[in-house]
């Protein structure tokens, strides 16, 4: 069996680097699966000049799977990161959504990638 792979990064925002199938639009800044089966998501979220509490959510389907906070209010710069395995039905729908907070330098500094592991 051939298994299709893919991996998005930096969606939201103004780049994909790799959209390997072009299962990720940008326009939308959501990844649809092409497949059934096992993926790992991950992404990493960077607050620049920014004193509040932010809170992002990886979301499947328009529901919350993990979420990340940054919120330290003494410095200029702070991530917020996470990941997850996920079994995905074909074309679910995943995507980040800022759940809490502003993005003062946008989404530039953060990514978003994702691809299968595992075919079902």
């Amino acid at each position: 069996i051939k298994t299709q792979r893919c991996l998005i990064v930096r969606p939201f925002w103004s780049q994909v680097l790799v959209n390997i199938g072009n299962h990720f639009d940008l326009k939308a800044s959501v990844f649809q699966a092409p497949r059934r089966g096992i993926y790992s998501f991950s992404f990493h979220v960077v607050k620049v000049y920014n004193r509040q509490t932010i809170q992002v959510n990886l979301m499947q389907n328009d529901y919350p799977v993990i979420s990340a906070f940054a919120g330290d209010q003494d410095v200029t710069r702070e991530a917020a990161s996470n990941g997850v395995l996920l079994m995905v039905e074909r074309e679910d729908r995943v995507y980040l959504k800022l759940e809490r907070g502003t993005l003062m330098g946008g989404w530039k500094y953060s990514t978003f990638s994702g691809f299968l592991v595992f075919p079902l």
